[in-house]
């Protein structure tokens, strides 16, 4: 598997395949390299996998298995972390210009499909950028069983102890410790 480095690690000339038969494919690796997915997710390791090309009748069927992570913070403790991510992709890519006459071809009836560049080539970053930015997670754990964050002294509950006075209460609050609710009243 061929393996491109520098500036064009994300850009894949695919003139060759292009002009090759219906179901021709092609495979190399991605990377590693770095994309930029944003100010608000940094990665923390780069990208690397695999991409597989097929020629169709249309232009090409474009498949990537790829993985990274991305620096976050876990949700609970708010500890620096790595999140794993693969970054699957399937797409299809389509010529903005003919390769035969050099023509540009019309891109209006379909804006949602990917184009390859004027020079033929089929540039990752975009793709790649969205699979990361669709991949980032919501609310991250540093593991599983994350214990969080006290209410009270805002230390981290997995660092021992946090026993706490009971008089820790807002002042405001106070009259609530009186009230009891009744457990068979409730459920009539």
């Amino acid at each position: 598997i061929p393996v491109r480095r520098g500036a064009d690690a994300l850009r894949c000339p695919v003139a060759g395949l292009l002009a090759d038969h219906l179901g021709a494919e092609r495979t190399e690796a991605i990377g590693p390299v770095t994309v930029d997915a944003g100010p608000d997710l940094p990665l923390a390791a780069p990208v690397v996998g695999t991409l597989h090309l097929v020629r169709t009748n249309r232009g090409l069927l474009v498949r990537a298995e790829a993985t990274t992570a991305v620096a976050t913070q876990c949700s609970r403790c708010l500890r620096d972390i790595a999140w794993p991510l693969e970054l699957p992709i399937d797409e299809e890519a389509l010529p903005s210009v003919d390769l035969t006459t050099g023509h540009p071809l019309d891109a209006t009836d379909e804006p949602e499909v990917i184009r390859l560049t004027d020079h033929h080539e089929l540039d990752l970053e975009p793709l790649l950028r969205e699979a990361i930015q669709l991949g980032e997670p919501i609310a991250p754990l540093c593991r599983p069983d994350c214990p969080g964050l006290c209410p009270i002294c805002g230390r981290s509950l997995a660092e021992g102890s946090h026993d706490h006075p009971d008089d820790a209460v807002d002042p405001r609050l106070e009259r609530l410790r009186a009230f009891r609710v009744d457990d068979d009243a409730e459920s009539d």
